[in-house]
């Protein structure tokens, strides 16, 4: 079946040299970058919207909030509505200050000449006018010149008296005005682009330099992985898990995932045996209370901890090859909460250290090698939403209801050593460190249920978030991902169908936005693999497990790249062996400190690509200089001879004629 045409419409900005895309029948917009020279054509922004296009316009610049550093805003018709769509550039000074480099002097809205002026060849300029607030003025529209009719009468023709319109929604500069958003993934084909204009004016200051630093990670891409590596005919999970706990938890061996079955059951499906499970019973973990959270030893995969509605921890130890029975007798049960516990959290550095908060409002670190608690942390007014240690194994740092971040040093005092505010919403949040631990990212939600996207310096909480950006509306809080060595996050939620991806840094615009992915259906959770399990021949950067109501299947996080047979040592840094303690739980509770060795995913056959040999530019063909320079004159009357010798044939070749029969002297009519 022949694909259906798309009818595209572009919109185009002088000022900064964008060109927005909007597809007819399409639920997505592009922006592009147009200069005068390679590459022509670079993409900025990727926006979906929820319904389809039916039809584009820009409105003018002199509707646009520059005071927010709104640098374009499109109307998008569809079926039933008009959707506004607005873009604003990230600025620290934002609803403060105008921004000069974002807004040169723009085409006015008063004519330069009178359509008699243009038709006898005038050629003047609309005069162009800042979009300051404090420079702007209004300007008197020329009265055009009055044509006396033929009959002689004196009055004005209305069609040449009128003046423009002051509505800025019918001002001649609309159809010029442009769009560009922080932004970016993968677009449209550059096929459907008109020629590139001269470029932006002098003035206008280059796009990207506008926009900040852009991540080299935007077009990122995800997909499901083959069905044969699916895990599937999961029956009877359980879907109403606490929003403080994943839903599930997974390693490289085996993922856990509780079940709605009386008693608390837990699930345990090898990795190793992708496939259809038996429509029998599987043998599982019997934890005889409701499961609140549970996660896997990060040093041991044979070993999950699980968190009860009773106010107990119980550790598992599952076999080696998987269950093959079930588990009734935990190998730990830690007991010291007076009420539910809200989640449980591994040391990333020390064996055998454990963190639970709970509903009594504290937060207990336990020894399992001892099966003693060894810390109790207290300062929280109100529920706790989520616990994260710090990258080195020092600090840990809690988001609670009580709309507080706090940071602890739990060696050292059992009261937080920082305190700042957090998310306005109490519907929940989640907090990661990033930056190498010199910032905290709060996820949650603000005081309009929006969920949000919060950036903290770990070091001067007090003085509130650096940088936010909101994402969108749904109650789900979203459960972000924190991959060190690529600085990118990867942020979903139970019951969504998106996942969002960004890339973060220490230094303005702080995100930046990148492809996100879809899946095909809600699924109830999403967890990650350690880096070593991505595969780098196909330039994967992550890799995780996502959870639907009936399967476990595995979703790859790759990013595009042209020369596929070179190690990307641009993405692939050393990363940290994980998996392996770099401290005993009494070393670390001595006071010592540790970190994780390094070692290289790049495989023994693969070249680093910045050691790939550099291709020399091929020509098609040799000038004609060389063919002229290595050849005599006499040469060259030889070729131009044998070259027409060839086109005209052998000369000794009998004539078509000559084989024709005659005719006999008495068959000629007299």
């Amino acid at each position: 079946m022949a694909q259906k045409e798309r009818m595209l419409i572009p919109l185009f900005d002088e000022d900064t040299g964008l060109l927005v895309l909007a597809g007819k029948g399409d639920t997505a917009i592009d922006c592009f970058e147009v200069s005068a020279s390679e590459p022509f054509f670079s993409q900025v922004s990727h926006c979906l919207t929820d319904t389809s296009t039916r039809g584009a316009a820009a409105v003018p610049k002199a509707a646009l909030d520059v005071l927010s550093c709104e640098v374009m805003r499109v109307l998008q018709l569809t079926d039933g509505c008009i959707v506004p769509i607005s873009y604003q550039v990230p600025r620290k000074n934002s609803n403060q200050e105008f921004h000069e480099d974002l807004y040169p002097d723009t085409v006015g809205t008063t004519p330069a000449m009178s359509a008699e002026e243009w038709w006898e060849g005038g050629n003047k300029q609309v005069e162009k006018v800042s979009l300051n607030p404090d420079k702007q003025h209004k300007t008197k529209a020329a009265p055009a010149k009055k044509k006396e009719p033929a009959s002689g009468g004196s009055k004005e023709d209305p069609a040449r008296g009128c003046s423009t319109s002051s509505s800025p929604l019918s001002t001649p500069s609309s159809s010029a005005a442009a769009s560009r958003s922080p932004s970016s993934a993968s677009g449209l084909s550059s096929s459907f682009l008109p020629s590139p204009s001269p470029g932006p004016s002098p003035s206008a200051r280059p796009i990207q330099s506008m926009l900040g630093q852009t991540s080299k990670l935007r077009h990122i891409q995800g997909a499901v992985m083959h069905r044969t590596t699916h895990i599937t005919n999961l029956r009877g999970l359980n879907l109403t898990t606490p929003g403080e706990s994943n839903g599930f938890c997974v390693n490289r061996q085996r993922v856990a995932v509780p079940l709605a079955i009386s008693g608390g059951q837990i699930a345990i499906c090898e990795r190793s045996q992708p496939g259809r499970l038996p429509d029998t019973a599987l043998p599982t973990i019997q934890n005889s209370v409701n499961v609140v959270d549970l996660s896997w030893d990060p040093f041991d995969p044979h070993r999950l901890a699980v968190a009860g509605d009773d106010a107990k921890i119980r550790v598992w130890q599952v076999p080696e090859g998987g269950l093959k029975e079930t588990l009734t007798e935990p190998e730990v049960l830690l007991q010291g909460h007076t009420e539910k516990i809200y989640s449980i959290e591994f040391h990333p550095l020390a064996s055998g250290i454990l963190a639970s908060s709970s509903y009594d409002l504290t937060v207990r670190l336990w020894n399992l090698e001892a099966e003693e608690q060894v810390k109790l942390l207290t300062g929280h007014q109100d529920q706790i939403f989520c616990m994260a240690w710090s990258p080195d194994g020092k600090l840990l740092a809690t988001v609670c209801k009580d709309g507080k971040v706090r940071i602890y040093e739990p060696r050292k005092s059992t009261a937080p050593v920082q305190e700042g505010t957090g998310p306005e919403g109490h519907r929940g949040a989640r907090v990661v460190w990033v930056c190498e631990g010199k910032y905290l990212l709060v996820s949650g939600f603000d005081s309009r249920s929006e969920r949000r996207l919060s950036l903290y310096s770990a070091g001067s909480l007090s003085s509130g978030a650096i940088a936010a950006t909101n994402i969108d509306t749904s109650p789900s809080t979203l459960i972000p991902f924190y991959d060190p060595d690529t600085s990118v996050v990867i942020l979903t939620a139970k019951g969504d169908t998106r996942v969002h991806i960004y890339e973060i840094a220490a230094e303005e615009p702080y995100f930046m936005e990148c492809s996100s992915f879809n899946s095909p259906e809600p699924h109830k959770g999403l967890a990650f693999l350690p880096k070593s399990e991505c595969n780098v021949r196909d330039v994967e950067i992550a890799v995780g497990l996502m959870l639907t109501k009936t399967a476990v299947e595995p979703v790859a996080f790759r990013v595009p790249r042209v020369k596929k047979e070179f190690f990307q040592d641009d993405l692939y840094t050393d990363t940290a062996v994980c998996w392996e303690p770099a401290l005993t739980a009494a070393s670390w509770l001595s006071g010592s400190n540790g970190q994780h060795k390094k070692i290289s995913l790049k495989p023994a056959d693969m070249t680093p690509l910045s050691e790939a040999p550099k291709e020399a530019p091929v020509r098609k063909y040799l000038p004609s200089s060389v063919y002229l320079e290595e050849k005599t004159d006499e040469q060259k009357k030889d070729e131009l001879l044998s070259a027409m010798v060839s086109k005209l044939g052998n000369m000794d070749d009998p004539l078509p004629q000559d084989s024709f029969e005659g005719v006999d002297e008495d068959e000629w009519d007299d």
